[in-house]
């Protein structure tokens, strides 16, 4: 991951043809004009701006809307008609560009401030069970709600925060995210060999967060759970940390509000059976989230990949895009015999 100092072309980086370094230059002077002017918005403007930026985005963004609307017939069926699923689809899209919106808007936010805008539920608990437990944790949660507030708001409340985050395609964003995820103090970290890292953190008693939902190929360090009755190929570091340093898993779920502000929920630790596989843990974790996600639908990110993987004896529909692979298969194969 770049850092603040590093220039985003280093060795490793592939050369980039013209059209796409003129791409990429297009899209960091667009971010870094976000940045000069997100920040100056009243929080009403930036709510109002996030429902338009969603909308646009919904009508003029076929391929995801196309993935939104696969994802939510497969998984709700007729509980929903096809105008409902639009309207959730719609809802999405808005409470993404809220999401991204408000990750820019978060520089205007300090350790006096925060709170103003962040309603804290169930922080003192944990942190009183982390002090008596003397114990790592990590913080888990999903593309639900305002997902980057949830990670910010754990470096302005002093958990010590280092967070795990994907690339991005674009090298120069990578470096411009970067500094803005860290804007609460906390540390990111890149998932590429983040197992060590974080391992290092919880073992010092330390504070760390994923997301647990992202799409992984099966031959990453992958497992696969039941997510409304699909299968998802999902990370396993947060049951690594369980099984490995007896860290305790922590859900967190946000919900913004309409004035603005974000209310955002520590859920009680996790406990696990004795001897759980990383499978088993991984599912549990998932199983905390389904039921806030079956009741707020409107708050996850439904454009995503989630299912990209169709088992070749499914018994019900998979979204569109799902495919067959036989690396999934063989990753089936290792769980069903309780080798992960």
């Amino acid at each position: 991951m770049a850092t603040r100092n590093e220039n985003p072309e280093t060795k490793t980086t592939p050369a980039l043809s013209r059209w796409k370094r003129f791409r990429y230059q297009l899209e960091e002077a667009g971010v870094r004009l976000l940045i000069a002017v997100i920040p100056r918005l009243h929080r009403e403007q930036c709510v109002k701006l996030g429902i338009l930026l969603g909308d646009a985005a919904y009508f003029f963004d076929a391929r995801g809307r196309a993935v939104a609307l696969s994802n939510l017939e497969c998984v709700f069926g007729d509980q929903y008609n096809p105008r409902q699923r639009q309207w959730i689809a719609r809802l999405s899209y808005r409470n993404f560009a809220r999401t991204m919106l408000d990750l820019f808007w978060a520089q205007s936010l300090a350790r006096g401030t925060y709170r103003n805008y962040m309603h804290l539920e169930g922080f003192e608990a944990i942190r009183e069970q982390l002090a008596r437990e003397k114990r790592g944790t990590l913080f888990m949660t999903t593309h639900e709600g305002n997902w980057e507030w949830s990670s910010l708001v754990f470096g302005f409340a002093d958990f010590f925060h280092v967070v795990v985050a994907e690339r991005f395609k674009n090298p120069y964003l990578t470096a411009i995210f970067s500094r803005l995820r860290e804007v609460s103090g906390q540390t990111l970290i890149p998932q590429e060999n983040s197992l060590l890292r974080m391992l290092k953190v919880v073992k010092r008693g330390g504070a760390t967060g994923m997301l647990i939902d992202l799409n992984l190929r099966p031959s990453q360090a992958a497992t696969v759970i039941e997510g409304f009755g699909l299968k998802m190929c999902v990370p396993f570091l947060h049951a690594v940390l369980a099984q490995r340093c007896n860290a305790l898993l922590v859900p967190v779920t946000t919900e913004p509000m309409p004035d603005g502000s974000v209310r955002i929920v520590m859920q009680p630790g996790l406990v696990f059976p004795p001897n759980a596989t990383l499978q088993q843990i991984a599912q549990q974790c998932w199983d905390a989230f389904e039921p806030f996600l079956r009741q707020r639908p409107d708050l996850w990110l439904w454009p995503y990949k989630h299912f990209r993987f169709r088992p070749k004896d499914a018994t019900r529909p998979y979204p569109s895009y799902a495919h067959e692979s036989p690396k999934f298969e063989k990753l089936l194969r290792t769980i069903a015999k309780g080798e992960q």
